[in-house]
């Protein structure tokens, strides 16, 4: 019996929605974010790399809010920051031929995203300016009154944790019903960069270029982190 090549279909293609600085972050942040959970429960001599990896994750936020502006098509905040109706039409069930929920970032991807460079954005500013009143203190931590010093490390090491943790649980669920649920593997295209989507959908641009620019970004804003920490020496 001669074997039946499978029909590809053609109003379907590969398309590189993910570009890979924009791949490289989202997996560099998400091991940033674990180890700085787990070093600061451990406390003691761990709180030095605690620092040192919210530098990092500093950098790396930097980065990504100059990235949603000039990075990869589907990367740019312009891309998945929908109006109000949009949402609403989203969690209804509607689509119209315009919205492109299958591309990127969903509406609820959206508000999972913006919630968590938010968070990590207060949990950067209080851990500068913290004291723990053991041994630790954040390198701005000279530029605040005691009470505002020890008000942020409340907030940083309490609500702050809580909902960071919340938060990082909430994305791993939403993975894991989009996998179960409607069959769709979100890990997949953030590895690889690639989609399966119909003819016509843009791709984001991923270019030697492009990979230059988000190195020398990341390089500006980790010279910015340094000199940040330097204000503190």
């Amino acid at each position: 019996m001669t074997a039946v090549a499978p029909v590809e279909d053609p109003t379907v293609h590969r398309v590189r929605v993910w570009d890979l600085p924009t791949r490289l972050f989202h997996w560099l942040l998400a091991a940033c974010v674990i180890a700085q959970v787990v070093t600061g429960k451990i406390g003691g001599a761990a709180m030095s790399w605690h620092f040192r990896i919210g530098y990092c994750v500093f950098a790396l936020i930097g980065f990504r809010l100059v990235w949603g502006l000039i990075g990869g098509r589907w990367s740019r905040f312009s891309s998945f920051l929908y109006a109000p109706a949009t949402v609403l039409r989203y969690l209804r069930g509607e689509h119209r031929p315009a919205d492109h929920f299958h591309v990127g970032h969903n509406p609820l991807g959206m508000g999972s995203i913006l919630a968590m460079l938010l968070i990590l954005i207060v949990q950067i500013a209080t851990g500068l300016v913290a004291d723990d009143e053991i041994a630790n203190l954040g390198p701005l931590n000279k530029f605040v009154s005691s009470a505002t010093a020890l008000s942020a490390t409340a907030w940083h090491k309490g609500p702050g944790q809580a909902l960071l943790i919340l938060l990082v649980v909430l994305h791993i669920g939403a993975i894991v019903y989009y996998r179960v649920r409607r069959r769709q593997n979100l890990v997949q295209p953030m590895i690889s960069g690639d989609k399966q989507l119909p003819s016509g959908v843009p791709a984001s641009e991923d270019t030697r270029l492009t990979r230059v620019r988000a190195l020398a970004l990341i390089a500006i804003w980790a010279g910015i982190v340094a000199s940040v920490v330097k204000l503190g020496g």
